[in-house]
């Protein structure tokens, strides 16, 4: 399985992927979830992928592949045609596979998140499904979410803000975010990649890799934990009555 996210500020664009692709009790893969398309100073991409290796992995190859030709993302003038371009290899390897994996009954299964900027533009944040049409995160929606999204969510409901969230604030709750899936799921796990982006900058230098052992992962799940525990304890006491209405005499 797989957990990826997405946060946008007024101050940029916050990714955060797992890179757990199978898990079992005696069977776990690692793969790398998150890649990146620059060409300083005029355009940045970071895209994050979910579904069927063998999908993801052809679709982020012919991007590639496109880019290095000047085409697709290398020509997208802005993030919605970027949305497009993506969706658009999508359903080139759609077209190209669809029909053997059904036969075998196997679903079309690929998500993807597009992050960046393009020079002139601002940072925008898409969601790519299967048919390969884009969704935008907003506002009122700062962030978007593939793979196993349920347990990651609430802390985001509570906490970003798109109007004054800062980059750093989201990055820590991307984390909690991810730290809040893999402890309720084993099918989400690390290593941890997280990518803060900037906007205006065009590039990305700033980004981190956290093993499963990594000191700073472990200090704040320490303290997250911690400060909850204080935080519920210091809530009020519920107030109780007395027996349930239509107990027994």
């Amino acid at each position: 399985m797989t957990y990826c996210l997405g946060i946008k500020t007024h101050e940029g664009l916050v990714m955060a992927s797992d890179s757990r692709t199978n898990a079992g009790y005696d069977q776990v893969n690692v793969c790398r979830k998150l890649y990146t398309l620059v060409t300083p100073g005029e355009r940045a991409f970071v895209i994050l992928t979910s579904g069927s290796l063998s999908i993801t992995q052809s679709v982020t190859t012919l991007l590639q592949d496109e880019y290095r030709q000047g085409r697709g993302l290398a020509m997208a003038s802005n993030m919605y045609e970027a949305a497009r371009a993506v969706g658009a290899c999508v359903r080139t390897v759609s077209d190209l596979d669809r029909d053997a994996l059904a036969k075998d009954d196997y679903s079309f299964n690929i998500h993807l998140l597009l992050g960046g900027e393009v020079r002139g533009g601002e940072p925008e944040l898409y969601l790519i499904y299967p048919q390969g049409n884009p969704i935008c995160a907003t506002q009122d929606s700062p962030y978007l979410q593939i793979g196993e999204v349920k347990y990651g969510r609430p802390i985001l409901d509570r906490g970003i803000d798109a109007r004054s969230t800062s980059l750093d604030a989201a990055s820590k709750y991307a984390l909690l975010s991810m730290d809040a899936t893999m402890r309720s799921n084993v099918t989400v796990g690390p290593p941890v990649e997280l990518l803060q982006y900037r906007r205006g900058s065009l590039q990305f230098d700033h980004y981190r890799r956290f093993s499963a052992s990594d000191p700073e992962l472990d200090l704040i799940h320490g303290r997250w934990e911690q400060a909850l525990r204080r935080v519920v304890e210091d809530l009020p006491n519920i107030r109780f009555g007395g027996e349930p209405a239509g107990s027994p005499a």
